[in-house]
């Protein structure tokens, strides 16, 4: 039996996921999560060989979940499941330590596939994913400017661009303004930007959002 863990903010996306994983006998949702807190809460009290994780959560992100189990060397394997998009996100997933990453739009039975697959230890990725990858070998990673971004500089220009102020980015990630301010800095320099209309148009043309 693969024991599975769910962590997305919305329950709607939760019930959804839980109600596709139960038509497959051999996969069994033992929790859910919809933070990060809650998530490493759970990981702690429940059985789980795979977690299925959004990127977008409140506070600290999914990537930082990654690398928390990278850094404790978990041998839970996570599959990320986001909207967003395969070609901006995928690969970034997959070397912060994913197992597999699927788009929310994809088919019901390839999240079954997926969470089969990386429960066997293997890699999970769309067949576009798996092309960027063969293309990705031979290209610096830091081919885009974003690339270089930390995932709280990514988390900053996503809301950011997202017509959100600092407030309430504040607020949303559990920071103080002051660090966020200090986040928009870095990623207005990393970009070589000026200004948050900007960081708008640099993430609407790199299909960040």
């Amino acid at each position: 039996m693969i024991r599975v863990i769910l962590c997305d903010d919305h329950a709607m996306i939760r019930r959804g996921i839980r109600e596709t994983l139960s038509e497959a006998v051999d996969i069994q949702v033992t929790g859910e999560a919809a933070s990060y807190a809650e998530v490493r809460e759970a990981l702690r009290a429940l059985p789980c060989d795979v977690l299925v994780l959004d990127l977008n959560l409140p506070g600290r992100g999914g990537l930082e979940v990654l690398s928390t189990l990278r850094e404790a060397s978990s041998p839970i394997k996570v599959l990320v499941v986001s909207m967003y998009p395969e070609d901006q996100y995928a690969i970034r997933c997959l070397r912060a330590g994913a197992q597999g990453y699927l788009n929310k739009a994809g088919e019901p039975h390839d999240l079954i596939t997926a969470v089969r697959t990386v429960a066997q230890g293997r890699k999970y990725v769309t067949p576009a994913v798996a092309n960027m990858l063969v293309e990705s070998l031979g290209t610096p990673e830091n081919q885009t400017l974003h690339a270089s971004l930390s995932e709280r500089e990514l988390q900053t220009l996503l809301k950011i661009a997202s017509g959100k102020r600092l407030s309430d980015i504040a607020e949303e990630l559990m920071l103080s303004p002051k660090t966020v301010s200090v986040y928009r800095a870095r990623v207005l320099e990393k970009l070589k930007l000026s200004n948050n209309a900007e960081l708008t148009v640099y993430a609407i043309r790199n299909e960040l959002v």
